[in-house]
């Protein structure tokens, strides 16, 4: 069998799919992570606005999104000469809210289940942007004309 390039994690409702899909997807974050800093860079390089919504919950993983695996600022073309590559400058916008708030919003949609739980581990895995980051929180109990308004505000 050839090795796949992407998995299905499948069973009935109650079997633990949400669970073992998020599990199986924290321990290979850097690849997808590094893909997603390629896409920043070359869209950033062609000068185009570029939002990503990600968890992102870990400085590490937004440290790559901004800076790629490596870090490196240069890159190699194919005749092996270095070239200098677009910098990525993130605002990073985070949405904070108590777990209750958050519980409360995930119990009313449709279509999307992720039990407290999960949502437990999500909010003991964050670590909240600090300085040196480039970051605004936002409290997600503002309504979202606030939330969009204050962003604007701040990239003026």
């Amino acid at each position: 069998m050839a090795a796949p390039n992407a998995l299905l994690v499948m069973g009935v409702s109650g079997s633990g799919k949400s669970t073992v899909g998020t599990l199986l997807a924290s321990q290979d974050r850097i690849p997808w992570l590094c893909n997603l800093h390629d896409i920043l860079q070359r869209d950033v390089a062609s000068g185009q606005p570029v939002i990503l919504a990600c968890s992102a919950l870990k400085k590490v993983y937004r440290d790559i999104l901004i800076q790629g695996k490596d870090g490196a600022p240069l890159k190699c073309d194919e005749s092996g000469k270095e070239e200098k590559l677009a910098e990525v400058k993130l605002l990073v916008v985070h949405l904070t809210g108590s777990f209750e708030v958050i519980s409360g919003r995930l119990l009313k949609r449709k279509g999307h289940f992720m039990s407290p739980e999960l949502l437990q581990s999500q909010f003991d895995t964050l670590e909240p942007p600090s300085a040196p980051e480039n970051f605004i929180p936002i409290s997600v109990d503002k309504n979202l004309s606030e939330i969009i308004a204050t962003i604007i505000e701040t990239l003026k």
